[in-house]
């Protein structure tokens, strides 16, 4: 079985793991700043879900040579080149609810 090094809180180090092509993450981007919507003002957001795309620019030969092949898909305008993300970690199930006539 494959040892992987996981760090706090269930994080893994891309440079240990990447995730599965097309799979919807949690990832790490340090030092990631959005610009809020209506304001003029910057916020630290370093964590955010993006979707890891394996060898989105094997094709594009100068892309790949200055991003890398891979590339992560954001939401919105969250995209991030490859090296941009350090950690990564599966998003986590969303809780369950009661269903309708359930106590």
């Amino acid at each position: 079985m494959e040892q992987i090094k996981v760090t706090s809180v269930g994080w893994i180090a891309c440079e240990e793991r990447l995730p599965a092509d097309g799979q919807r993450v949690l990832a790490v981007v340090p030092g990631n700043e959005v610009l809020l919507p209506g304001k003029a003002k910057f916020e630290m957001r370093e964590v955010l879900v993006l979707r890891f795309m394996e060898n989105f620019f094997a094709v594009q030969s100068d892309q790949a040579d200055n991003h890398g092949r891979h590339f992560w898909s954001g939401e919105g305008a969250s995209n991030q080149y490859f090296g941009a993300v350090t950690h990564w970690m599966p998003m986590p199930d969303a809780p369950e609810f009661p269903q309708e006539g359930e106590d």
